[in-house]
């Protein structure tokens, strides 16, 4: 047990943040209502599986609402906790990861009652504790991204880079789907155009005879010098690093940053060299001018999406990183400016993130 420290600057009762906590799930399970049918009817999905195997999605975590950094959530009665109390559940915020509870008691302006108040936040400290690099790295890569400006004639030639002459070496290919130009077609088409791919991602998953097409060889040390915004890839990776800096992200964006990689994704495979016709998608076919051009309208629209949502990540970093280093930021809620703090519990291995 021990003392707590100054309180965050906003609190929310429980009449505010329940409703916020309920459409957040309900937003959840409509943006993975199209990828839940496929599982659930034991199908593979070849564009949306890859939302939930490349990147570590799991469906609670997704359908979990997090306030961020800098807000404590009053709980409603019944929900605090001591030491004496029965161990707290999965889906209760006392038990997830880097949170802290504390139980105070208030004076009540009204009655002149002492209440008791429960409440739960994010402990930045031991979240920075660690994630401190994490957060770090994130910060410097989205900063340096949004400093340059998009670049948006790759034309999305990374998905036929990688299966270049697949069929000719031997290789199985990365999807079950068929190629729409056939293997002969699919390789006459990366040796028409140029291969402009800045993504580190993307290129390593290049086949031997692809990689040194590419006008540029970025590798995972250059990332943070070469990332740029009209990537798709790296825009779809917005969502990795808001999963990656967990309840630190409020809810609205993380659930953001999903749909509009969820949007990409089915870009990604409408412009890529397989046939995905099946799943009511028009290709985008980039080996035509007129593909190439829509391609680059999409292109830029995601580019103009990513804007803001990388903005809001750089400013969720900033809010993290500067609450740790500066205590004095932190103010004293009217919720619980007259409490006296009788324990505090910090759940350094609870569950979820």
């Amino acid at each position: 047990m021990r003392e707590a420290g100054a309180s965050p600057a906003r609190v929310l009762r429980p009449e505010e943040w329940q409703p916020l906590a309920d459409a957040h799930a309900e937003r959840a399970d409509a943006l993975t209502a199209v990828w839940r049918e496929a599982r659930d009817a034991g199908r593979k999905h070849a564009i949306e599986d890859f939302l939930f195997t490349y990147y570590p999605t799991r469906l609670t975590h997704l359908r979990r609402w997090h306030p961020g950094a800098g807000v404590t959530l009053l709980l409603p009665d019944g929900e605090g906790a001591t030491a004496a109390d029965d161990a707290p559940g999965p889906e209760d915020r006392r038990s997830w990861r880097w949170h802290t509870a504390t139980r105070s008691a208030a004076g009540d302006a009204r009655t002149r009652d002492t209440v008791t108040l429960d409440t739960v936040t994010l402990d930045v400290a031991a979240f920075l504790a660690d994630r401190g690099d994490t957060v770090r790295y994130v910060r410097d890569l989205l900063s340096a991204t949004a400093s340059r400006p998009g670049t948006f004639g790759c034309f999305g030639l990374h998905e036929w880079a990688m299966v270049y002459r697949d069929r000719e070496a031997g290789r199985d290919q990365r999807h079950p789907l068929p190629l729409r130009l056939g293997h002969a077609g699919t390789d006459s088409v990366v040796e028409a155009n140029p291969v402009r791919c800045s993504h580190f991602d993307a290129f390593r998953f290049f086949t031997p005879e692809a990689t040194g097409r590419n006008q540029l060889q970025p590798t995972r040390a250059a990332q943070v010098g070469m990332e740029q915004p009209g990537c798709l890839h790296a825009n779809m990776d917005l969502y990795k690093w808001c999963l990656k800096l967990g309840p630190a992200v409020p809810g609205d964006l993380l659930l953001d940053a999903f749909e509009l990689a969820r949007d990409i994704r089915w870009t990604d495979m409408a412009a890529s060299p397989y046939d995905v016709s099946a799943y009511g998608v028009d290709a985008v076919e980039i080996e035509t001018p007129q593909g190439k051009a829509e391609y680059v309208r999409r292109q830029r629209d995601f580019a103009r999406r990513s804007d803001d949502l990388r903005y809001r990540l750089v400013a969720v970093c900033d809010t993290v990183l500067g609450t740790a280093a500066d205590p004095r930021s932190q103010t004293t809620s009217a919720a619980t400016s007259s409490a006296t703090q009788l324990a505090t519990v910090t759940v350094q291995n609870g569950t979820g993130p």
